[in-house]
């Protein structure tokens, strides 16, 4: 007898474990939310082809934690940022959200910047209902995901327009060329979004050629561009690529204008004296200039400054802002349990951030201007502002 209530007890001991063991994220009964801190999961590239992006938006997000940590933390409770690697590589980011939620029970996700990255987690984190929050992810699809995926940054839609509007009125550009990557979902997009409103704004497309992501020599396609004559080339990749470019095409004597989106963001895009010469002259969009004089923008540079020893750009600032953005609506819900948190997501209407105001729409995508940037002597340099009125 003894011996048989011994095992029912065991068994229903097993039972509990195992029914406390599956409470959702965000419940009393994980460290999620319950304990005395909130847990929040960060995927980015730290290192490999793309790791400028991660490092940047990294460096943002942990300095919002660190920010809201040290005023208090949310609901009284601690940030904890869990950050995981994807090493810039495919499959490596489902694999990571998924550890997030089935085994540090993670109560959101942070990321990712790029595009296609964000297309693999943002299906596991929606069949999961774990809000996730991409800080600069521009394609549209994204956020068609489903409801519980949101972006704190423009869509490549409204980026196209933006380049297509600077290329007619300010390079007054009649007949674009464009060069753009294959592999990548972003520049394909950007460059459909832009080939679109160019020509319905009575632009010519005059050459439209492609490369793949990590080629080397683009004397073929650029080849094919110069022959075309076209007044400005655009370049809707990343800065791993566009530098190379760049150089290649002076070295054919391709002179006019070359211009990007804000995959280009980067330090590295001009790095080496080659590509600063090449680049003298180019433009790109973008989400933010550290020269805005605006109070939120320069308290977050100095702070940033202070913290990293160098100045923040787009993706450090929007890394922040998807962690404020986070931070106010867990506040706002008053809990990290779903669909509270979602909802209160969703709700955001003009969060003044760094990045300028975020308001979600009924898409959960972010209507917010762009900042069009220069290279001028070897520097980055703020050119002007165009916002969604202006298209």
């Amino acid at each position: 007898m003894m011996r048989k209530q011994t095992m029912t007890f065991l068994g229903l001991a097993a039972a509990l474990a195992f029914l406390v063991g599956c409470n959702k994220p965000g419940s009393s009964a994980d460290g999620g939310a319950g304990g005395d801190i909130i847990k929040v999961g960060e995927y980015a590239s730290l290192t490999g082809s793309e790791a400028s992006f991660g490092d940047s938006s990294h460096k943002g997000t942990q300095l919002a934690v660190d920010e809201v940590n040290a005023a208090g933390g949310v609901l009284g409770k601690k940030v904890q940022l869990l950050t995981e690697d994807n090493r810039s590589q495919a499959g490596e980011s489902a694999t990571i959200v998924k550890k997030f939620i089935s085994r540090d029970k993670v109560v959101a996700v942070l990321g990712e910047v790029a595009s296609g990255r964000s297309l693999e987690a943002g299906p596991i984190c929606q069949q999961s209902k774990i809000p996730m929050i991409s800080p600069s992810s521009t394609n549209p699809k994204v956020t068609e995901v489903g409801d519980y995926v949101f972006r704190v940054c423009f869509l490549d839609s409204f980026q196209g327009a933006v380049l297509a509007k600077f290329a007619q009125s300010t390079l007054k550009a009649k007949k674009v060329a464009i060069l753009h990557d294959v592999k990548s979902a972003y520049s394909v997009g950007l460059a459909d979004y832009f080939e679109k409103r160019f020509r319905a704004d009575g632009g010519q497309i005059v050459a439209n050629q492609k490369y793949s992501s990590g080629d080397k020599d683009y004397n073929a396609p650029l080849t094919a561009i110069k022959g075309a004559n076209p007044d400005a080339v655009f370049v809707p990749g990343y800065y791993t690529e566009a530098g190379l470019i760049a150089i290649q095409a002076r070295s054919l004597g391709i002179t006019v204008p070359i211009f990007g989106g804000d995959g280009w963001e980067a330090p590295e895009l001009i790095e080496g004296e080659a590509t600063k010469k090449a680049m003298e002259g180019c433009f790109y969009s973008t989400h933010y200039s550290p020269e805005d004089k605006g109070a939120k923008v320069q308290t977050f540079l100095q702070k940033y400054k202070e913290k990293f020893g160098k100045v923040p750009d787009s993706m450090a600032a929007l890394g922040y802002d998807s962690a404020m953005v986070l931070f106010d609506s867990i506040k706002r819900a008053g809990t990290t349990a779903e669909p509270q948190l979602r909802d209160a997501i969703a709700a955001t209407k003009d969060y003044e951030g760094v990045t300028g105001k975020t308001a979600m729409d009924e898409h959960r995508d972010a209507k917010k201007p762009a900042v069009i940037v220069t290279i001028k002597d070897g520097q980055f340099k703020y050119v002007e502002t165009i916002a969604p009125s202006q298209l």
